[in-house]
């Protein structure tokens, strides 16, 4: 990653990588080799769009995001700041695919709506993931490598699996907290405290 070229306003585009030039970029962000952008996705300052990575068009990308090597953002997703996409992830946005309509013939944008994921802020999406839209992954939550996910994620939320479920949670750090009990968690990194109302985490 050494041949990137700086450009105008301090984004970092790799001579490999197409980036449409209708596509908003933000300051620090760096673009590397292979990696496509789409017309009108907006991404924000810092972040790293990895070797491979693809953002489909309109997508919104926050500040700080970090897109792994053959992460899938397709349209029309919307990522939080701070969020983590793991290598060869995929966000969809077909409910019902099919290459063809009924009656065989090439189906186009007029033939389908896209669906989109939606990732809070902070949240981490782990290696191979696949959130099948319409998902939110709410903020701060983890979602383990390999997960499929097929319903909404709650903040903080730790899950795993085919399809995903909760088996935990997380903090800020991405540790698993400790139960405390009285429905009180702790983060064994920060010291950090959560509450668990009701099946769902919040700050203490």
């Amino acid at each position: 990653m050494t041949d990137a070229i700086p450009a105008r306003g301090g984004v970092t585009v790799a001579p490999t990588a197409d980036v449409d030039a209708r596509a908003t970029i933000g300051a620090g962000t760096r673009i590397w080799h292979l990696a496509q952008i789409r017309e009108h996705a907006a991404l924000g300052r810092d972040c790293n769009v990895g070797r491979g990575a693809y953002v489909g068009p309109g997508v919104v990308v926050g500040d700080n995001v970090k897109l792994q090597n053959h992460a899938l953002v397709y349209e029309p997703a919307r990522l939080g700041d701070g969020v983590f996409i793991g290598p060869a992830a995929v966000l969809t946005n077909d409910e019902y695919p099919r290459a063809v309509t009924p009656d065989g013939r090439p189906k186009t944008h007029a033939d389908w709506t896209a669906v989109g994921v939606t990732i809070g802020e902070g949240a981490a999406i782990g290696a191979r993931c696949v959130c099948v839209a319409p998902v939110t992954v709410g903020r701060w939550a983890l979602v383990a490598a390999g997960a499929v996910v097929t319903k909404d994620v709650p903040d903080f939320a730790l899950v795993v699996g085919v399809p995903a479920r909760r088996v935990g949670w997380v903090g800020r750090a991405g540790r698993p907290l400790t139960d405390r009990g009285d429905g009180v968690w702790r983060c064994p990194e920060t010291g950090a405290e959560y509450v668990e109302i009701d099946g769902r985490l919040v700050e203490k």
